[in-house]
């Protein structure tokens, strides 16, 4: 764990630079160096799962109780890289959304210092991730360019709590499953410590994007409310049918068309989605952001 100096005592604490002076003082107490903190050099242990098997895409399928264990944790294996894959993806996008957020703001304020600092964060969970799914052996998943392409427009123009609330959908979803994992003792070793690294220094991140979006929402009349509403609705639909990329499936040796088959009819993975976005779902209902044509995307992504 890298220890951090205590930051200097400020007069700067008013209403909308507390909740940032406080999540400075976390980072200060509690952060961590993936470079240091995870074991990088143990070669990868093929006994172990990527991920929980239960977060599988496939898991519970007939195609799945066909699959040798050694199938199994080849497709978890890869199903985590991909996921860490598009953390990469959407985590270039919070950071360019953060600092276009913060541009020409006082730098000598809490808030734009505790910006910084979750991009600082950001930068270092890109690597981990990185470095994460090379271990895993697995390639570079990318988004369909459909998918890059919306996220290039999103993160130039999206704004205040379209911005926020997208942050937070991304977050939220990975933290759950992310929990998950850190726990299992099925998965490897190395993932489960970047799992908790990215779970301990994300629960900072989430707690500002909720107050921001609240902060942001404050302002936004109903125009703007039920406009914004559809955009997060669509990024939170890109970002989840992006987590697993399709190519997987025959990267662990699967038939590739068979099993996206499968995952597309998987109830039970829906239902996992489902219940790690219930916490999610309230936050956005109490925040007036479930409008219906919002409930429309949560549903097709499965998030509600």
């Amino acid at each position: 764990m890298a220890s951090s100096a205590a930051r200097p005592a400020t007069d700067d604490r008013t209403p909308e630079n507390d909740v940032a002076s406080r999540l400075l003082d976390s980072s200060a107490q509690l952060s961590y160096d993936p470079l240091t903190e995870v074991d990088w050099e143990t070669p990868l242990d093929k006994d172990f799962h990527g991920a929980s098997p239960e977060w599988s895409t496939l898991y519970g399928t007939a195609y799945w109780h066909e699959l040798t264990e050694a199938q199994r944790k080849e497709l978890t294996r890869q199903e985590a890289a991909s996921v860490a894959s598009t953390g990469i993806w959407f985590e270039m996008i919070l950071q360019q959304m953060v600092l276009r957020d913060v541009y020409a703001k006082d730098p000598t304020t809490d808030q734009v210092q505790w910006a910084l600092t979750e991009i600082a964060d950001e930068c270092r969970h890109s690597i981990m991730f990185a470095r994460g799914a090379r271990k895993l052996g697995a390639p570079a998943y990318r988004p369909h360019r459909v998918a890059v392409e919306l996220g290039r427009a999103f993160k130039t123009l999206a704004f205040g709590e379209a911005a926020y609330a997208a942050i937070l959908v991304a977050e939220e979803v990975l933290d759950v499953m992310q929990r998950d994992w850190m726990r299992d003792e099925r998965v490897v070793p190395f993932v489960r410590t970047i799992n908790n690294i990215h779970v301990v220094e994300e629960s900072r991140h989430m707690k500002f994007a909720r107050d921001e979006t609240r902060k942001h929402l404050a302002r936004a009349g109903r125009i703007r409310r039920q406009i914004h509403s559809f955009v997060i609705a669509v990024a939170a639909y890109v970002i989840v049918t992006s987590m697993v990329n399709k190519k997987v499936y025959a990267n662990a040796g699967l038939d590739e068309k068979r099993a996206i088959e499968a995952a597309k009819n998987n109830e039970h993975h829906k239902s996992m989605m489902r219940s790690s976005c219930s916490g999610l779902m309230d936050f956005l209902a109490s925040a007036g952001l479930l409008t219906k044509p919002a409930l429309a995307f949560y549903k097709r992504a499965h998030l509600i």
